[in-house]
């Protein structure tokens, strides 16, 4: 097709405003899927995503759809996720776009990561038709949600269109606008053959497929190309299109959304961002528009039998490769065996990972706590990059350690501003300006570090704001802070597994909390056991295990008292050396339910 009738455009929103089942209703409008077989959130593949109701991974699909105006366009659609973990498979949608469809909710309005979307979609350059879906609840505030798309999104209120993606209210005005106001696609007349790699999975029969969003030159089966990052160059053995499953095409022609089935079968060699080119004319410079992902967050994967490492390995390698966010180094621990560190990009991000390797590769794992990156400064002025604790120099030789921040942009109802301000208080965080939306809303401006909201501050904001509540961050810098590395010592020996950086004030209450709860996990001993929470050589926290109880004096019915207290000093004295060279050793199952209760 030619590149006037092609439109690429993608559909951003906060999460749970629609987006999935606008796509759905896009599907059935333009009939690139017969209604026999439809079935909702149809672009959704994965069964998480169905049994959450979000949307994980970025989904192409291409639709032709005949305008007013009597031509026949192809519409490249790429719907897209709206949890602020997965804002990374957005940034890589918006790259291969030329426009992107904003969704709001006409009962909640414009949300955190509403106006995250938004800011990305303009620093792409891209043309944004904004919708405001929802229209046919009764709760729908549509003059509201209007006034809000000038106020905050500064987006003419006129330009939005009302549709409703459940009763199929406004599609066609939808695909109308998208076709007038998106323009054609860019950087089509660049000299040499470029195309965007988005995505990529593992097929064990095919080898790697990649998701390409072509810019510029033709792609056909039987070309030899390559990889611009590194230079790996294979030959094409199949291209095609979305529709929404994978159709062979002859060639993907400028402009074009598609896959490229190549014979590369090592999944190290294919990065997500990456340009293809072909090898005899390569490109001089990628294409523009993609950055590296960063992780924030940090945590131990462990198999829960060790005869798996293999397979956890494996496993891992080809779910990076679909999830470009995903960082992984092999790592061992005294209490769990070998394993992988693995970044996050948030906590969501983490669950979502553990949960596909469990279900689609089906391993049983186990995690140790999330943590995040410290930048920690010793009296010898080097600077040591530490994701986990384990790895923490020697407390004495520490001059100070610095963690990391975000800024937090959090939409709540005005009527649950100061329980929201004394929970940013209580995860050390500080309000920095406070702005009204309209006479409902406001958004608090906030500066936390990154390691406290780790947990649960999202279900806390959540129940503090009735479910209305919203959170969009983005990382601020790193900031010197009081934090000190606690250890976990079970008669004396520290176990490296529960080891934690924390702020030196919730050390004793963290500390506690934990050696409370090894306590009731832990099985007692022939000798009593010490449970402590240390900072360095200082206890800050301790709880004892009793001693198995056995009557010595059982066989002593009569006599001297003499005859029973040597009985109890001999037992005594044999406890005593038992504690000494005596080992205590912890069951898996305690790992694990420490372990699942801090995660």
């Amino acid at each position: 097709m030619s590149e006037p009738l092609i439109r690429n455009f993608c559909i951003i929103a906060h999460v749970d405003h629609g987006k999935t089942t606008l796509s759905d209703r896009l599907l059935e409008h333009t009939k690139t899927i017969e209604m026999r077989q439809m079935k909702d959130q149809h672009l959704d593949a994965m069964d998480l995503e169905r049994e959450k109701g979000i949307t994980i991974k970025c989904h192409p699909v291409t639709m032709a759809y005949t305008a007013a105006d009597g031509k026949t366009y192809q519409l490249n659609l790429i719907d897209t996720p709206g949890h602020v973990d997965f804002s990374y498979e957005v940034s890589r949608s918006l790259a291969a776009c030329e426009g992107a469809v904003l969704l709001i909710d006409a009962s909640q309005g414009v949300e955190a990561q509403t106006v995250a979307n938004a800011t990305l979609a303009q620093q792409q350059n891209l043309e944004i038709v904004p919708v405001i879906n929802k229209v046919d609840l009764p709760s729908a505030r549509v003059e509201e949600s209007r006034r809000q798309v000038e106020d905050v999104l500064a987006i003419p209120a006129d330009d939005a269109v009302l549709a409703s993606g459940k009763a199929g209210i406004g599609i066609g005005d939808i695909l109308e606008a998208v076709i007038r106001r998106v323009p054609p696609p860019r950087w089509s007349d660049y000299p040499q053959a470029r195309a965007l790699i988005f995505d990529s999975v593992f097929d064990s029969y095919k080898g790697v497929i990649t998701y390409v969003r072509v810019f510029s030159g033709t792609f056909k089966a039987g070309q030899s190309i390559q990889l611009l990052a590194n230079g790996v160059r294979t030959v094409i053995k199949e291209v095609g299109r979305f529709s929404p499953k994978m159709v062979p095409a002859g060639e993907l022609g400028p402009g074009s959304v598609g896959y490229i089935v190549t014979n590369i079968r090592d999944v190290h060699d294919v990065k997500i961002g990456d340009t293809l080119t072909f090898s005899e004319a390569p490109a001089k410079e990628p294409v523009p528009g993609f950055k590296e992902v960063v992780p924030m967050v940090f945590s131990g994967i462990y198999p829960l039998d060790t005869a798996d490492y293999e397979k956890l390995k494996v496993s891992l390698a080809k779910l990076a490769m679909n999830d470009a966010a995903l960082t992984y180094t092999a790592e061992s621990s005294v209490a769990l065996g070998f394993g992988f560190r693995c970044g996050f990009l948030g906590l969501l991000h983490m669950e979502i990972v553990q949960e596909r390797l469990r279900r689609e590769y089906d391993l049983d794992i186990i995690s140790t706590y999330p943590s995040v990156v410290y930048k920690v400064h010793t009296a010898d002025g080097q600077l040591h990059i530490v994701d986990n604790p384990v790895l923490m120099p020697d407390p004495s030789s520490i001059s100070h350690i610095e963690e990391p921040t975000i800024l937090a942009r959090i939409h709540i109802p005005g009527t649950s501003i100061g329980d929201m301000l004394a929970l940013v208080q209580e995860k050390r965080g500080t309000c920095d300006r406070t702005a009204t939306i309209d006479d409902q809303r406001v958004v608090l401006v906030c500066t936390l570090p990154l390691n406290e909201i780790l947990v649960d501050f999202n279900d806390r904001l959540k129940s503090i704001t009735r479910g209305y509540g919203s959170l969009d961050y983005e990382m601020g810098p790193y900031v010197q802070s009081d934090l000190v590395k606690m250890d976990i010592l079970v008669n004396q020996d520290p176990v490296d597994a529960f080891s934690s950086i924390v702020h030196q004030s919730k050390a004793e209450g963290r500390g506690r909390q934990l050696c409370e709860k090894l306590k009731d996990l832990l099985p007692r001993q022939l000798f009593k056991v010490a449970i402590q929470a240390a900072i360095g050589s200082k206890v800050i926290a301790r709880e004892t295990i009793g001693s198995v109880g056995k009557d010595v004096t059982a066989k002593c019915y009569g006599g001297d008292i003499t005859r029973k207290r040597k009985l109890l000093e001999k037992q005594k004295e044999g406890k005593k050396r038992m504690k000494q060279v005596g080992k205590v050793s912890i069951p898996q199952e305690a790992f694990i339910k420490i372990l699942k209760n801090e995660g």
